[in-house]
């Protein structure tokens, strides 16, 4: 086991993570995330894409269909290698594991950035460093596309606790039953702008029942 527990739970459910792409008995997040999808794909058309906590591949496949490359990274090689299988005959992909935290120096050059489901894991002093980091790896002017959550009565993981940096950690629970406590936070407009303002420009955000997506140009 790594540090890092959101990293150690993702790696634990990387081969049933793609469910909750195809899970045709939720219609509406489904409809969510197929115009979320569509949108990302526009947005990100004819970019040189560096995409973050790439999961399994399930966005990295809708921006391959538009963007002229992309690199894939996730902090997880379990994930990572999901990830693979499903992008096998992506000419424009490549794959890399890398912490989106603690970015390599050598990644190359890139005209835009994603992060899907990410953001959320992040506490918000990680954010900050999040940011930075990208600033100083990616240079300014490069576009960013963060999707992530909504709060979901009923259908979210539980609520655990608030710690006192204001963070909300939740229970998550792996293939084997394990719980997993983890940061998950669920940040309002106002709270988004105030977190990335000072670091980004052109800020437009959009919500749907169950996601939300934001916008941005790097300073």
């Amino acid at each position: 086991m790594s540090t890092n527990p959101v990293a150690d739970f993702y790696t634990a459910i990387a081969e049933h993570y793609d469910a909750q792409f195809h899970d045709e008995s939720d219609e509406d997040r489904q409809d969510d995330l197929d115009d979320v999808a569509e949108q990302v794909g526009e947005l990100l058309r004819g970019h040189t894409v560096l995409e973050l906590g790439c999961g399994t591949g399930y966005f990295t496949d809708v921006i391959a269909e538009t963007a002229q490359s992309v690199l894939a990274t996730d902090i997880s090689e379990a994930m990572l290698n999901v990830a693979r299988e499903h992008g096998e005959g992506l000419e424009n992909v490549q794959y890399r594991v890398a912490d989106a935290l603690n970015l390599p120096t050598d990644l190359g050059k890139f005209t835009a950035v994603f992060a899907g489901f990410l953001w959320s894991h992040f506490k918000k002093e990680e954010q900050d460093a999040f940011i930075a980091g990208l600033r100083a790896r990616v240079g300014s002017n490069a576009l960013l596309v963060l999707i992530d959550d909504e709060y979901v009565e009923g259908a979210s993981p539980t609520v655990a606790r608030t710690d006192a940096q204001g963070n909300t950690w939740a229970q998550f629970v792996d293939a084997e039953g394990k719980r997993h406590e983890l940061p998950k936070n669920y940040p309002t407009d106002s709270a988004l702008r105030k977190r990335l303002g000072t670091a980004v420009r052109e800020i437009k955000i959009g919500r749907w029942d169950s996601c939300w997506a934001l916008t941005c140009r790097l300073k």
